[in-house]
C-alpha cells in the first residue's frame, strides 16, 4: 500500500507550487500514480499540438508523486535524468494523463516509467523514463 494517498499528495503539490497550475492526483496505489492536467489551446504550439514542455512537466511531476507515494513526503528528491519520446499528437481538448510506475526504488536513486495519453484515449502520446536522486534522509 502507498505511504501517501491522493489527498496527501495533492496537498503536497498545492503547497510546494502555490503559484502555478498543478496536475490533479487522480489515483495512487502500490502499482502506479495517475495524474491529469487540463490542457487548452493556451498550452499549444504551432501545428495545433501540445507543447513539449507541458508534457515533460507532467511526466516529471508524475514521477515525483509516484516516488513520494511510496516513501513519504521527500520534497528534496530531484530529477537527475528525464528521457521522453513523443509518439503522436495529443488532443488540445482533453486532459493530458500520466501513469507513473516505479521501476526501481533504491537508497539513492528512483527510476520511474511514465506513460502520457489523452483522457479516454488508448494510444500513448509520449513515453518517458525519469530518474530521481533521493536525499540521504530518505534512505
Amino acid at each position: 500500500m502507498p505511504v501517501l494517498g491522493v489527498v496527501q499528495l495533492q496537498a503536497i503539490l498545492s503547497e510546494a507550487f502555490p503559484d502555478v497550475a498543478t496536475p490533479v492526483v487522480d489515483d495512487v496505489n502500490d502499482v502506479f500514480a495517475l495524474l491529469s492536467f487540463p490542457v487548452s489551446a493556451n498550452h499549444g504550439r504551432p501545428g495545433g499540438t501540445l507543447s513539449g514542455p507541458v508534457m515533460m512537466s507532467l511526466a516529471d511531476t508524475a514521477a515525483w508523486v509516484a516516488i513520494m507515494s511510496q516513501i513519504g513526503p521527500v520534497l528534496l528528491a530531484v530529477t537527475t535524468s528525464l528521457h521522453i519520446d513523443f509518439l503522436r499528437k495529443p488532443s488540445l481538448d482533453l486532459d493530458l494523463m500520466a501513469r507513473a510506475r516505479l521501476l526501481k526504488l533504491g537508497r539513492k536513486l528512483a527510476v520511474v516509467d511514465v506513460e502520457l495519453f489523452s483522457r479516454g484515449a488508448d494510444e500513448l502520446v509520449a513515453k518517458a523514463q525519469v530518474t530521481y536522486a533521493l536525499p540521504s534522509s530518505a534512505a
